[in-house]
């Protein structure tokens, strides 16, 4: 393998490619970090894989072993020990607690599902996104034009008035009237309020499939790339399955699939409620599923729930509220990652009333759809 670079005046010049040194720490703490998503932060577990790993794939040498990873966790910040309070010591006089994840490692995480599902992307400062409105805005966009009454003053560009000046009146008579002004054109930055919806229902891993792994790793990127590129929006992440609560960001490495049933509308109503509260104008709702809507709550209290094929009052009950979100300006994408042809016509009609989007996918392309339709939405709507 040969690198090539460029020797200026002379052509390329070919040298034999040298690869970049990795530390034991940084090759193994990639596989640890994408072990420790699928065992939802159970470090133990995770510990237990790269073990199994390790006796196939001899990932740890006798120089670098599975303790001193464990060790180099500790020493970076990224695990600690934490001693259960009713247990108290083991009685061997080793102190040894249960490892559990740091603020840090949380961080990492999502970092690390930026970079698997995004790709690299720097971190700018006021990242948001353009809208095509010209006018009274918080960004220059470098074009100029004539001044217009009402315009603000702190807007106009004395360099090109007085320039404009010297054209219109000569140098001789220079003098500046309201015909030479110029002003500088400025863009408005669209803020954007996301509500993300996660189906934890107990199909996300049915048939050996895992469903909420993937999931999981686009809420953690999505809220790192809001984080870096557009500090200026709000993510707030939800879970539904017989109910819907927010969980917090920090917990997302964590999520797990319970014995639920799917109650969209549920998931709806807690994100619409969140929407409202929000100031800005610009919102939406992105909704993961893999399964039909199975489960509502009725006045009483009690739980209706249908698994076979769409019920009626519970597919009438979610494209009810599709349109009160249509009504409250709030587009739904939803997410489906099955080909269930009982969930494909759910959400047609689903769609359908909202105006909103959806998107067939597999598990591998989850990613990319939703950060390519959340650029889109950005830029189009204010």
């Amino acid at each position: 393998m040969t690198s090539m670079n460029f020797n200026y005046g002379k052509g390329f010049t070919f040298s034999k490619h040298i690869p970049e040194e990795v530390s034991h720490f940084d090759r193994v703490f990639d596989i640890f970090k994408d072990i420790l998503t699928h065992t939802s932060g159970d470090i133990e577990e995770a510990f237990e894989w790269l073990d199994t790993l390790d006796k196939e794939y001899n990932i740890f040498t006798d120089e670098y072993t599975l303790q001193d990873f464990e060790n180099d966790l500790k020493k970076r910040g990224y695990i600690k020990e934490e001693i259960d309070p009713e247990k108290g010591n083991t009685g061997n006089g080793s102190g040894k607690g249960k490892n559990v994840l740091t603020a840090k490692l949380e961080s990492a995480l999502r970092a690390y599902a930026l970079d698997q599902i995004f790709g690299k992307l720097k971190k700018s400062g006021l990242g948001n996104h353009n809208t095509s409105k010209l006018g009274k805005g918080d960004e220059h966009n470098g074009e100029h034009r004539a001044y217009q009454f009402g315009d603000d003053l702190a807007m106009i560009n004395m360099t090109e008035s007085i320039k404009n000046a010297q054209v219109n009146n000569g140098i001789s008579d220079l003098r500046l009237t309201e015909n030479d002004l110029i002003v500088e054109e400025t863009k408005h930055k669209a803020q954007m309020s996301t509500v993300l919806m996660i189906d934890i229902s107990h199909s996300m891993i049915l048939y050996g499939e895992d469903r909420i792994t993937p999931a999981k790793k686009v809420a953690m990127a999505l809220v790192e790339l809001i984080h870096r590129k557009y500090p200026k929006d709000s993510i707030d992440v939800i879970v539904f399955g017989n109910e819907a609560w927010p969980i917090k960001i920090k917990d997302l490495p964590y999520l797990k699939v319970g014995p639920y049933h799917t109650n969209t509308v549920a998931g709806l109503e807690l994100a619409m409620d969140i929407l409202r509260r929000k100031r800005n104008t610009n919102k939406q709702i992105f909704m993961i599923t893999d399964g039909k809507p199975s489960c509502i709550q009725l006045p009483t209290g009690e739980f209706y729930k249908n698994s076979f094929g769409l019920d009626e009052m519970i597919v009438s009950k979610c494209l009810n509220k599709a349109a009160q979100a249509r009504k409250l300006k709030i587009p739904i994408t939803t997410f489906m990652i099955a080909k269930d042809p009982h969930l494909r016509r759910f959400v047609e009609l689903f769609t359908e009333q909202n105006r909103g989007k959806a998107f067939l996918t597999g598990l591998s392309g989850l990613g990319q759809m939703i950060f390519e339709d959340y650029e889109k939405n950005r830029k189009r709507r204010i």
